[in-house]
Formats: structure tokens, sequence, C-alpha cells
């Protein structure tokens, strides 16, 4: 019996290179070897606000886009999480059991707040939907980046805490996870990880920029100060535009050093801007393809609910019972 594998994407911003590279290129290839779910998580969305319209257009949105770098709605469970409201069923019931001063440690809830004058309960309680979105499905496999590594270890946190109080009752998420994608930085300032968040039109490369948009971008990236490419010692713009390229192409490190090194900058460029090109070319012509086909992807993510949704009932019928809730047997 296959491992089961969850991940989740949240339907803000626009999904960029970053988002591909790092993770939803390998959900597309490790998607047979497991029995996987991958979730556009919209309650996690809405810890601040979001414009309504704007938000169920990027759900849309953010699910073609999925189906169009390779997630097989025929294998794989494409599913909204607001469509599953155990999600928030079974986070209500993991609060309970969760002492505050772990929320208050998160790393992420600590940089947030303290950029904000008033905060939502939500930002606080965001890591325990997180715990639920894991434990719903019983996944022992999850794969995070290093970003999101605290929450899923505040996950087994909590489920061996639950397991411990009402008797063993979720599968604990492997710590050991596969292997992630590429980190790919911002082009504006490679110190920073590429984000939807991040304002500036130099930042990131959306995965739906046309291609004058992307050469112009990289064509403006940050390097450094050398001549051309130094392969031992690169500055942190080149080594970005370096990943960027290898992560697309797949090359060996030895051919990128015998390829790269003395290179100028601009014919550096050149060569990362034909990479994505070249690689988003397919992706978004697929995607309008998608997008064309009337109640496609509505219909692709009630398929999904459904497929996920005995699998949810169960995991929640067995936490109230373990807890002594009530439930019509």
């Amino acid at each position: 019996m296959k491992k089961r594998v969850l991940s989740g994407i949240q339907p803000t911003g626009s999904p960029h290179i970053g988002n591909y590279l790092g993770a939803l290129k390998s959900w597309a290839r490790i998607q047979y070897d497991y029995d996987s779910i991958y979730c556009i998580v919209d309650l996690h969305a809405i810890t601040a606000y979001q414009d309504p319209l704007e938000l169920r257009n990027k759900i849309e949105e953010l699910a073609g886009m999925l189906l169009a770098i390779g997630i097989d709605p025929a294998h794989s469970a494409l599913v909204v999480q607001s469509s599953v409201p155990e999600h928030a069923e079974l986070a209500w019931m993991l609060t309970c059991v969760t002492p505050v001063g772990w929320l208050e440690r998160m790393t992420q809830y600590k940089a947030k707040s303290e950029a904000q004058e008033s905060i939502g309960d939500g930002l606080l309680q965001y890591p325990v939907l997180m715990a639920a979105d894991i434990l719903l499905y019983q996944a022992a496999i999850v794969p995070v980046g290093e970003d999101q590594t605290q929450h899923l270890e505040l996950a087994r946190d909590i489920a061996q805490r639950f397991n411990s109080l009402y008797g063993e009752t979720f599968v604990m998420p492997a710590t050991h996870l596969p292997t992630v994608g590429a980190r790919i930085m911002g082009l504006d300032d490679p110190e920073k990880k590429m984000s939807k968040s991040t304002s500036g039109a130099a930042h990131a490369i959306s995965l739906l920029d046309p291609p004058n948009v992307i050469r112009k971008k990289i064509m403006r990236a940050t390097t450094d100060s050398e001549p051309g490419v130094n392969f031992e010692n690169p500055g942190a713009g080149v080594r970005n535009l370096l990943t960027i390229f290898q992560a697309f192409n797949e090359w060996s490190d030895d051919r990128m050093k015998d390829h790269f090194t003395g290179m100028r900058y601009g014919d550096l460029k050149k060569q990362v801007a034909d990479a994505v090109v070249n690689a988003l070319t397919p992706i978004q012509q697929r995607y309008h393809e998608i997008r064309q086909e009337a109640g496609y992807i509505e219909r692709v993510l009630e398929e999904g609910a459904k497929r996920v949704g005995p699998l949810a009932r169960a995991t929640v019928h067995t936490a109230k019972k373990a807890m002594g809730l009530f439930t019509a047997d």
C-alpha cells in the first residue's frame, strides 16, 4: 500500500517560478509514487483580508496552473480546503489540546505580528489549521520547504499530545522529507526568497508572465561587480541565476561549471531567460486550454473533494469518539 503524501499552497498572489521549482514541479513528479492529495488552502489565505471575488478567481487560477504543470486528477486528489468542512472541525479539536505558548513561539507568527499593529486570531491559529490539514488525511509524508519545517514539527507535537491524552488516533507525519526543489531567491534582492507577497515588478517571474516580460525581468536581475561568472565564488544574484538555469534544465554541476565559468553576465542572463521561456511556454499553453474548457476546473475540484471526503469524515469521527464528543454511530 502506498504511503499518503499531502501538500498545499495558498491561492494568494500569482504562482511564480520559485513555487514551481521549489515545490510544484516535484509534486507532479512524485505523485505516482504515493497516494497523493494536493490542497489549495484558502482557509489559510483568509488570515489576512482577501477581496472575495479576487480570492475566488485566484482559487480557479491556481487549480488551472496545478493541472497545467502536470497534476493528474485521475490519480491525485486536487482539493480546495474550504470544500471539506472537516478541516475546520478538526482544527478546533486540535486547538483545544494545543498550548498557546507553542503557537506564540512560532517564527512566522512572531515576524508577522511584529510587523502589524493589529492581528487576527487566525494568524496565531494558522499552524493548528495546518496540523489539521496534515492529520485529517493521516498523511505519512508532507513535502515542505525549509520555512515550513517548524510548522511540521508542531503538527507532530500536536499529534503526539492528542494521542497521549486520548489514545492512538493520528499517524505521525514524517520528519524525513522527500528531496525538495531548488530554493529560488528574488531577482531584485537575491538575499531574500522569492515570494508571492513581495511587491515590486522586478522581484518574481510569474508562471503566466509572457516571454517579453520574463526576458526583461531577468535582464534586470541583480548580479555582482565581477566581469563574468566566478563559478567558485559567485555573488548571490549570479548564484540565483545559475540555480534557476540548472533547475529548469537539470544539468549536472560539472556541466554547469564547464559551460558558465567566465561567461559575461549579459550572456548568462540571455541563456537563463531562454531556459525559463522554453519551460514555461508549454505550461502556459496548457493552462489557457484548461481555462477555456467550460466547467472542467470545477468538476476536478468537486471530484477531489468527493474522493477525500470519506477519509476526512472517518478521521474526525475517530477523533470525536476519542474525546468523548457525541457521534451518531
